[in-house]
């Protein structure tokens, strides 16, 4: 397949070409001349923007780089070397000139006669960012981005052993699928067993973290870090109460479906009660899908996939493997997770994750996927706040395609059977990752509203929204001492704080878009695209708009979708 069709970014030339950041001596000249250079019209105006976004782009890929390296190897010295520098030592003065020039961009007395339709989102963020910045919160932002960074450590050299090996927690957790169910609980208990180890060592550090993160707030004139929090991620489209009706819809219209499926579930497998590690199991009793059998496999099928939908989807991911830009493998000292890494100046985005040749490698390189096409679709527009899409939006993108996607997976399962067990296990994610994203969102707002709360009450809180969205078909062993500590797992609470509704909001804009695509796939993947393409030069509600959507989580909505879902899972359990 060829990739040659990628149209390549275009360059300013602000910066001299092979520019290359170092250290804060050699970038500072660039900065202040921006700061000081005379700006006598419109179109000079116009200049300074591209320049100084020329600029912002720069660093950004730099930065991203630094921070890709300290997750492919958290072992790396040199990497975390790098990355320590930039946030202690760039970051900070990076932080205080922009500021000064976001000042002088609002302060031109030629900024009324920028074309508004271009220059809206742009300068509504930048309008945003002036009146939340504090001097103060730079040093405190900088003590908690490198706080922060010892959740990962943490858990990226956690193993457990099993039949005498030793694997990660990635490579442990594929082995709930297996249908010996004594396998399924010895190794769900290791892995629990494993993160109370550090318990203390995490509960600590969310300490000094709210500490921290409430004084940022208090700086910034807000009574609480989530009200500051909003403000700072630009939320103009949803307010808290908007979270507040997502929660409540999850709860009274998705959780019920929730409980239909875990009792499906309970019945194939023919068990009196429904426990933790009988959630990952084929509900047949099945050994687990085995969609490839390695790294070049999975790619290859991807893209394959991928060009069913759209050919030019899978000529992005060609040429992301083209340059190296795909770390897919699980690995000792490498970081959880995955994620896509929109790398702007190139305009070639990096995608990491674990592989452990599960089925769940499929759904989340499909996700990743859906990112990295949004930032192909987005990469010829100057701005960078173009490309920069918010979370509501990018995960709209990634989700999507997770759906879309589906029905072309015979690709990966050309027995009727699989395909049929595949379908029916990405439906029931789909519908039960929405209580999981309501209960750590909620938990969130908790916490940050009370900010001088105890453990033994943050203990309590948590235990009461987590039943308020727990299955009631599953039965959990609370003694057990598990259940109390399960936020530790969510990465987002300690490292990005209220970035994590937007899954579920995303979710049912994914879910309303395959509803379209069954019913009409050339037009949907049009509107899709076209959405896409707007990238960040519109609100999200008009982008949801523009994709045939909406951007909604009333509780009929809410219950249609649900419906919607629950009915194609009924014909799969026949």
């Amino acid at each position: 397949m060829s990739a040659a069709t990628v149209t390549p970014v275009k360059k300013s030339s602000f910066l001299p070409k092979g520019f290359q950041l170092t250290t804060w001596e050699a970038l500072e000249p660039y900065f202040d001349e921006l700061l000081h250079r005379p700006i006598h019209s419109v179109a000079e105006l116009e200049q300074w923007i591209l320049d100084k976004n020329q600029l912002d782009m720069a660093l950004g890929e730099e930065l991203s780089w630094r921070y890709i390296r300290i997750t492919r190897n958290s072992a790396d010295e040199a990497a975390a070397e790098a990355y320590n520098y930039a946030v202690e030592h760039l970051t900070p003065r990076i932080t205080s000139y922009e500021h000064h020039l976001d000042q002088k961009l609002i302060k031109s007395p030629f900024l009324q006669s920028l074309d508004t339709s271009k220059y809206f989102i742009y300068l509504r963020s930048t309008r945003n960012a002036a009146e939340v910045f504090c001097e103060a919160n730079i040093p405190l932002a900088t003590e908690i981005q490198i706080k922060s960074k010892e959740y990962v450590k943490i858990f990226s050299e956690m193993t457990i052993g099993f039949n005498g090996q030793q694997m990660t927690l990635q490579k442990a957790i594929a082995l709930l699928e297996q249908p010996d169910r004594s396998t399924r609980e010895a190794v769900y208990h290791q892995i629990h067993q494993r993160i109370l180890q550090d318990k203390d060592h995490f509960e600590a550090l969310f300490d000094v973290l709210l500490q921290k993160r409430h004084q940022m707030a208090l700086n910034a004139g807000f009574e609480n870090f989530r009200d500051f929090k909003f403000r700072a991620l630009g939320r103009f489209d949803y307010t808290a109460k908007d979270c507040e009706d997502f929660h409540q819809a999850i709860a009274g219209e998705i959780l019920p479906v929730v409980n239909e499926i875990n009792g499906y579930r309970k019945r194939m497998l023919n068990l009196d009660k429904l426990r933790p590690w009988d959630l990952f199991v084929d509900p047949s009793g099945l050994k687990p899908l085995t969609p490839f059998q390695s790294i070049p496999e999975l790619i290859n099928k991807v893209m394959l996939c991928l060009s069913e939908l759209h050919p030019s989807f899978g000529v992005y991911l060609a040429k992301m493997q083209e340059m190296g830009r795909l770390d897919l493998e699980s690995r000792p000292s490498k970081r959880p997770g995955g994620y896509n890494m929109p790398l702007m100046t190139s305009g070639v985005p990096f995608i990491f994750m674990n592989a452990t040749n599960s089925f769940s490698d499929l759904r989340t390189l499909m996700h990743e996927s859906g990112h990295a096409i949004h930032s192909f679709l987005t990469r010829h527009y100057p701005l960078k706040t173009a490309k920069r899409v918010p979370s509501e939006v990018a995960e709209l993108a990634a989700m999507t395609m997770e759906l879309l996607s589906m029905e072309h997976w015979g690709v990966f399962f050309p027995d009727a059977d699989d395909l049929r067990r595949a379908r029916f296990a990405q439906l029931e994610f789909v519908l039960k990752v929405l209580p999981w994203i309501a209960t750590i969102d909620k938990f969130q707002h908790w916490l940050y509203l009370h900010p001088a709360h105890t453990r033994e009450e943050r203990k309590v809180a948590w235990m009461e929204i987590l039943q308020e969205f727990t299955s009631t078909e599953v039965e959990r062993i609370h003694a057990d001492g598990y259940s109390e500590y399960l936020w530790h797992k969510q990465l987002h609470i300690f490292e990005v704080p209220f970035y994590y509704v937007e899954y579920g909001m995303a979710q049912l804009g994914a879910i309303a878009l395959w509803k379209q695509y069954r019913e009409d796939p050339e037009g949907t993947i049009h509107r899709f695209i076209n959405a896409m393409k707007l990238g960040y030069t519109r609100p999200i509600t008009e982008i949801y708009e523009a994709a045939g959507i909406r951007f909604d989580f009333s509780r009929p909505y809410v219950r249609s979708l649900g419906e919607f879902v629950r009915k194609e899972l009924d014909l799969l359990m026949q």
